[in-house]
């Protein structure tokens, strides 16, 4: 099944979001560029309420279930939505400012969530999900590093559970929110071929219009592991 996402769509990267895993937490990554760029974002976030989810985010929603591991969430819209429907919900990610208003939210609302500052780049997960999440994250590591983890979140997905992993592929011109030592732009096949052998559910292509008529070109797949 080809996605959908309209058009006119908000740039999905004004909210990133995910959660995920266990307790190998790391150092976070305080001197990344990517880091700072949304540390940025989410200040002004918070004092937001909308908390709508972003295209992807909404594509993933129907799929999440069970133990939920949301590896890179960001503000963490899609893991209070998965906690709200009662899915336990490990969420991690680099920013601070985002991981001290999820877990503030979180406890408030009394939700199964555990909310952790990680490493990305260095987390290992331990223990399997009946879902994992990755929206908008692995682009900001190097390739390398970024396979990696990729191969991580494969190995702890239960047998019949579903993966969303959504990148940014060649074709993206839009550089202001990267580390220069530490991206990867991927090939735009590079989803359905890491996943060849699995159910593919959903997958597509969308370009988002950036500042200095630049472009954000995402790939986004939703697979069931066999």
């Amino acid at each position: 099944m080809i996605m959908s996402f309209g058009t006119g769509a908000v740039d999905p990267f004004r909210r990133i979001m995910s959660c995920a895993s266990e307790s190998n937490t790391e150092t976070p990554m305080n001197n990344n560029r990517s880091v700072e760029f949304f540390d940025r974002q989410f200040e002004q976030q918070i004092h937001q309420t909308e908390g709508a989810l972003n295209p992807f985010e909404q594509a993933a929603l129907p799929h999440l279930r069970g133990r939920v591991l949301d590896f890179g969430c960001g503000m963490g819209n899609l893991a209070l939505a998965a906690a709200r429907a009662g899915c336990p919900v490990l969420a991690l990610d680099a920013s601070e400012v985002a991981i001290a208003h999820l877990q503030q939210v979180a406890a408030a609302e009394g939700l199964p969530m555990q909310a952790q500052v990680a490493d990305l780049s260095r987390y290992r997960v331990s223990g399997e999900f009946d879902t994992i999440v990755s929206i908008g994250l692995l682009m900001f590591l190097d390739c390398a590093t970024a396979q990696r983890a990729l191969d991580d979140l494969q190995a702890h997905l239960v047998s019949g559970g579903a993966l969303v992993v959504n990148v940014l592929v060649e074709g993206t011109t839009y550089m202001d929110m990267f580390d220069p030592d530490a991206h990867c732009l991927f090939a735009r096949d590079f989803l359905q071929a890491r996943l060849a052998g699995w159910q593919v559910i959903e997958s597509g292509y969308q370009d988002f219009a950036a500042p200095g008529n630049t472009v954000k070109s995402f790939a986004t797949i939703v697979a069931s592991k066999p």
